[in-house]
């Protein structure tokens, strides 16, 4: 990973904390795997293009919670990955608190992200999704 790798990654978790999506979805290239590991309402699989995880993904989050954000501990250069470890903090729209820990791989080609899966805590991101 590069250090511009690092500082676009940043930006865009940054940007999804303000939830400016269509920041988010510049960079990602157009034909990014997004996986996602489901639980409760949580989407689940493998989405393919940034339309898609706007729309499959992103969109469920308003859904099913108050507040939603992915505050990042640490960003790790794992040679041809970026680890990405935090915690999913927020509240539900029953005002349950949310505290779900992440690992988030990322792959980046070219300056754009072209794969992520989302690792998480299984029970604890079932429970804040209704599950």
């Amino acid at each position: 990973m590069s250090q511009q790798d690092v500082t676009t990654m940043r930006g865009a978790y940054e940007a999804f904390n303000r939830a400016d999506i269509p920041a988010v979805l510049t960079v990602m290239d157009s034909a990014i795997e997004w996986n996602e590991p489901g639980g409760g309402r949580a989407p689940s699989g493998t989405f393919r293009g940034p339309q898609s995880v706007a729309s499959d993904v992103f969109s469920t989050v308003p859904q099913n919670f108050e507040q939603f954000q992915a505050q990042v501990d640490q960003f790790i250069d794992a040679a041809d990955r970026l680890v990405v470890t935090g915690h999913f903090r927020g509240s539900t729209k029953g005002g349950q608190q949310v505290d779900v820990p992440f690992a988030h791989v990322w792959t980046m080609r070219g300056g754009k992200a072209a794969s992520f899966h989302n690792y998480v805590d299984a029970a604890s991101w079932s429970k804040a999704w209704g599950g």
